[in-house]
Formats: C-alpha cells, sequence, structure tokens
C-alpha cells in the first residue's frame, strides 16, 4: 500500500477529491492530511472523510519534525493541494520525486514567489492572454520550477473575468490531478489532455 500525504492551506477542495478518487483502492491511500494552518477548512473535509489531519507550525516543517512524522507513518508520497509554504529542502531531500504540486497556471509563465490563487488568475487576464489552465510537477527548492509531469489548456475570452478564469482552471484540476497522481504510483502510462 502506497501512502499519500496531502499538504493543504485553505479550503482543501482538492484534497477532498483526491480523499475520494483513492478511497476504495486497494493499492493507494490518503494516509494523513497536513496544514500550516489551524483554521484551514481542509481539516473539517478530512474529518468528514475519516482521514487524520494535522497542524504544523511553520517551524516544524523548517525542523525536521514534519519529515519525521511522515517517515514515521510510512508515507510514500506528498501531495501539495494549495499548499502556500515553500517546501524545506530536508523534506525534498527525504522525499526525491516523490512530492507534486499542481499549479494554477501554465508554467513557466505566471509562476514564483507569490503567484497564488487569485494572484495568478488576475495576471493572466490582465496579460491578455489567451489560455491559461493547470501545471502538475515535481517540487524541488525554487518555486515552480521543478519537472513538469502534465499539463491541461483551458481557453480565456476577452470578456473573461479572473473570476471566470478560476472556474474553468478549478474543473481542470478536479478532472486530472487524481488521475496523474495515479499515473504516477502504478507507474501507469500516464494521461493525456485529449483523453
Amino acid at each position: 500500500m502506497i501512502k499519500i500525504a496531502i499538504f493543504a492551506s485553505g479550503s482543501g477542495s482538492n484534497a477532498e477529491n483526491i480523499i475520494r478518487y483513492f478511497a476504495n483502492d486497494d493499492t493507494v491511500c490518503v494516509d494523513c492530511v497536513l496544514s500550516n494552518r489551524l483554521d484551514a477548512f481542509v481539516h473539517e473535509r478530512a474529518k468528514k472523510l475519516g482521514v487524520p489531519s494535522v497542524y504544523f507550525p511553520k517551524r516544524f516543517f523548517d525542523d525536521g519534525s514534519v519529515t519525521a512524522f511522515l517517515q514515521a507513518r510510512g508515507i510514500g508520497f506528498v501531495v501539495l493541494a494549495g499548499y502556500m509554504l515553500k517546501v524545506c529542502d530536508g523534506l525534498i531531500e527525504a522525499f526525491p520525486n516523490k512530492i507534486v504540486n499542481i499549479h494554477p497556471a501554465l508554467l513557466p509563465k505566471f509562476g514564483g514567489k507569490g503567484m497564488h490563487g487569485s494572484h495568478v488568475h488576475e495576471a493572466v487576464v490582465a496579460a491578455g492572454e489567451k489560455e491559461s489552465g493547470i501545471t502538475i510537477h515535481y517540487i524541488n527548492n525554487e518555486y515552480d520550477a521543478g519537472q513538469i509531469i502534465f499539463q491541461a489548456h483551458c481557453a480565456v475570452a476577452p470578456t473573461d473575468t479572473p473570476d471566470d478564469v478560476a472556474a474553468k482552471v478549478h474543473e481542470l484540476e478536479y478532472r486530472w490531478f487524481p488521475s496523474v497522481i495515479d499515473c504516477l504510483l502504478k507507474q501507469k502510462p500516464m494521461v493525456h489532455e485529449n483523453d
């Protein structure tokens, strides 16, 4: 059994989607949810689905406590789903090529420090982009600079607001993130956007 830990900082809709996706899987399970925010709604979502959720202040991510916690639980894979802190080097070293993130734009555009959530969609609209989408990528020690695993696209109309773009991007996140994780963990052929 491959155990996944999900890191989230906010509402946790992607975390919930991933938990539900693997709920009846015999080979993969979401073992726990970790958040750097005590008030994050992801804790409520995890509780309703019977998955332990843990609050860790930022200092515990930096001092090795989180890495030790994950190793003690036998975690084999880490998923960042709306996690807003930079991942510390120690965690990256402990889980090489086993930490993935989803970014709400088509990297390398609109990535980097501060480019998350509504900031990304506002920047996409302000730049007059004709498309946006999602990027699922491995984590390294730079913001949004790890190897790209998968991208999916959506059109951006001239009349679209940042909220319109966000809605389109969320649809792509819910559709693709769990299945891409599934392919990675089971070493199946990678899904394609046109599938």
